[in-house]
């Protein structure tokens, strides 16, 4: 495994307990259709949440979420129509980023109902 990878497999991980911690019900962790990818999925309050996960090291270079580019909400909202395709019950969905950062302490950045 990569040194990126394992940065971002971490940072998921700390992620579903600051989920956790919040309220929310983690449903799914990496789900994939096709070549695309949903790196949590969640409820809370009768809400479906997809979440794009980030973490970085530190924010020497900029903040993780700087990273999730419209290329990338594009690929979350077409995985989150395939999810619901399979998953029709849902009658309320919303798109979240969480943005980690390791150093100089663990930090948390939620971005809540992201839309293009």
């Amino acid at each position: 495994m990569g040194y990126k990878q394992a940065t971002g497999d971490f940072g998921e991980g700390l992620a579903v307990g600051f989920l956790r911690d919040s309220g929310f019900e983690i449903l799914h962790k990496n789900w994939r259709c096709g070549h695309w990818e949903i790196d949590l999925i969640a409820s809370k309050n009768a809400v479906l949440h997809f979440f794009e996960i980030k973490t970085s090291r530190s924010n020497e270079h900029g903040f993780p979420d700087d990273r999730v580019d419209r290329k990338k909400i594009h690929h979350l909202t077409c995985a989150a129509e395939e999810y619901l395709i399979h998953n029709p019950s849902w009658k309320r969905i919303q798109f979240n980023i969480l943005s980690v950062t390791l150093k100089p302490s663990i930090t948390y950045f939620l971005i809540e109902d992201v839309y293009l």
